[in-house]
């Protein structure tokens, strides 16, 4: 009879990233589940390395753990200058996420408070990483974002936004809302907040 497996997989790439004195736990930690278990980690989130292409992959699970070694070995291995950035890495200093936290926790509270002082617009408050979920008076947030890059701009810019519809498994969820990711500056947080704003006032599928 063919073994099946319900598993659990936790990305945990930005585990450094809690907020407001919130505590990360790892699935890795959780007791019942040891052979369920399957943490995700990558170094490009971590430490802003866009495009290393090295993670890891850990579990308990022995099957498992078997079966993704097989399928490992008959690829091609990662880059070698990002095998040697990732393991230098792992020994920077205890405090190397402080500062960087900092700054991330900053851009947050400012996105977070011009998007909810914006008429009709609702933004929760992120509890980790760098992304934050808006909800729009809009109508189709696929329609919206295409929009803004199409035919929208205030001073001569305008702003790129995710919809949220890619990020839900459910049909129909996040159609209005949006995805934004606070890794730009300030400066540019306040111009990409300045061109969303105008942008909520004259866009034709506005819903209320």
């Amino acid at each position: 009879m063919q073994k099946t497996w319900a598993l659990f997989f936790s990305d945990e790439a930005y585990r450094e990233f809690c907020y407001s004195g919130d505590e990360h736990t790892s699935v890795m930690q959780l007791l019942g589940i040891e052979n369920h278990a399957i943490l995700l980690d990558t170094i490009s989130k971590r430490y802003s390395a866009c495009g290393a292409r090295i993670g890891a992959l850990v579990t308990k699970n022995k099957d498992v753990y078997n079966s993704v070694l097989k399928f490992a070995q008959a690829r091609l291995s990662p880059p070698g200058l990002e095998q040697i950035l990732g393991e230098a890495a792992i020994d920077l200093p205890d405090d190397f996420f402080n500062e960087p936290k900092a700054e991330y926790l900053s851009r947050r509270d400012l996105l977070v408070s011009r998007l909810n002082q914006m008429n009709d617009v609702f933004c929760p408050n992120p509890g980790g990483a760098f992304y934050a979920i808006a909800k729009l008076p809009i109508d189709d947030s696929d329609k919206f974002c295409q929009w803004m890059l199409e035919e929208f701009t205030f001073n001569n810019q305008t702003a790129m936004f995710a919809p949220a519809t890619g990020f839900y498994i459910t049909p129909g969820l996040g159609l209005n809302e949006i995805r934004l990711a606070y890794v730009i500056n300030k400066e540019a947080i306040n111009n990409a907040m300045d061109c969303l704003e105008e942008a909520l006032k004259v866009y034709p599928g506005r819903t209320n």
